[in-house]
């Protein structure tokens, strides 16, 4: 499967995108990563600079009808800034629209939240989006990782780095529906 993973340009939590990216490419899926811009992006350790990673194709030029699922890694500033990239918004919107599964760990649902795509649902996150979620017409509940399929799409989500096990079990078991 091929599986797009967005991030911005600066700010994605650096293990929230390789671990995920690492447990999907050894099942044998292709991710592919996503930017705002071309050229790189700049993970983080937290609040320091870790390593870059090439981008394979803006948001601009991508189409959800390309991929089979999506993976918003976090990081404080990667969805702040996604959140506020129309094109990041919309393609992140027409996954959930199409009824693909996404997969977004700790800051990430904040993406979601401005993709409006979270009324009636349940996940979980970093603690401090529990008011945006709950704002937004979700249930936030405190869980190592929730998986929602109850509206369009299911949806994977976990808290922070340490659930990552977790979510990416999750995430490989709901992804591979898909493929089945």
């Amino acid at each position: 499967m091929l599986i797009a993973f967005l991030t911005a340009p600066e700010g994605v939590e650096q293990v929230e995108l390789t671990e995920p990216w690492r447990a999907l490419t050894e099942t044998g899926d292709t991710p592919r990563l996503l930017s705002t811009r071309p050229g790189h992006v700049q993970a983080f350790d937290h609040l320091d600079k870790a390593d870059t990673f090439p981008v394979d194709e803006t948001v601009r030029e991508a189409s959800a009808d390309d991929f089979q699922a999506l993976v918003l890694p976090g990081g404080v500033a990667n969805p702040d800034a996604l959140r506020m990239d129309a094109d990041a918004v919309a393609f992140v919107r027409s996954f959930f629209e199409a009824d693909k599964p996404v997969a977004a760990i700790c800051h990430a649902p904040w993406t979601l939240v401005e993709a409006g795509v979270l009324p009636g649902r349940t996940l979980t996150s970093w603690p401090s989006l529990r008011t945006d979620i709950r704002n937004a017409g979700a249930t936030w509940v405190d869980e190592e990782v929730h998986v929602d399929d109850s509206a369009r799409g299911t949806l994977i989500t976990s808290r922070k780095p340490a659930d990552l096990p977790a979510f990416d079990d999750a995430m490989l078991r709901e992804f591979g529906k898909v493929a089945a």
